[in-house]
């Protein structure tokens, strides 16, 4: 017997006195929760967006397209990194300005050499305002989930209001369930049984985020 049959076998015995009539799993659970949180307009939905990445810890900053490249360019300058990271779809016109070499992410890539890596640069699929959460979803101006967690450093480039949206189950809506998705809440941080916080424990110790108007 398969591992699989033995899962399935469990399943049936527990099903097994369930009445035939009962509704569905769909229709038994309750969908009635507030899609979101009060009305806001537009650019009160972006103000509770940046105050709530801030909240986490993520530096946030508000420019327009014609601005962005030169404001890319200051970040990485801030840091000083010899390398950037960038996806294979990036519009080019976002580092434009920007100087550092670049390093293309390649599938034969290994973590020790993405480790060398100080900042990326990316886009995402969209930002909750809610929550203060911007979520990648693997587009050509994100790449793979690897390449936004190895660097110490990230940019993420949010287009104002297009990929914005008030609530978790807005995004839902949006986002394609078979898309790799990497939900990212200020950066990397835990806490031990002390309760001290440690950043860039599990993916970037900084998270700078660039909402383009």
């Amino acid at each position: 017997m398969s591992s699989r049959e033995r899962i399935l076998g469990r399943v049936r015995r527990a099903l097994a006195d369930v009445p035939g009539g009962e509704p569905s799993y769909e229709e038994a659970v309750g969908r009635g929760y507030l899609r979101e949180h009060g009305e806001r307009s537009i650019e009160e939905t972006v103000e509770l967006l940046a105050e709530n990445l801030a909240d986490y810890r993520a530096i946030v900053h508000r420019t327009d397209a014609e601005e962005l490249p030169l404001l890319i360019m200051r970040l990485l300058a801030a840091r000083g990194p010899q390398y950037v990271l960038v996806p294979p779809g990036l519009p080019p016109e976002w580092m434009s300005a920007a100087d550092p070499t670049r390093f293309h992410d390649r599938a034969v890539s290994t973590p020790h050499e993405l480790d060398k890596v100080e900042s990326v640069v990316t886009g995402c699929a969209l930002a909750i305002a809610e929550t203060g959460t911007i979520v990648l979803d693997g587009s050509p101006d994100q790449g793979r989930r690897r390449i936004t967690l190895v660097p110490d450093h990230h940019i993420c480039v949010v287009r104002v209001p297009e990929q914005v949206v008030s609530s978790v189950p807005q995004a839902m809506e949006r986002l394609n369930p078979a898309r790799p998705l990497t939900w990212i809440s200020g950066p990397s941080a835990t806490s031990d049984i002390e309760l001290d916080r440690v950043e860039g424990v599990h993916g970037p110790r900084t998270l700078e985020v660039i909402l383009v108007g």
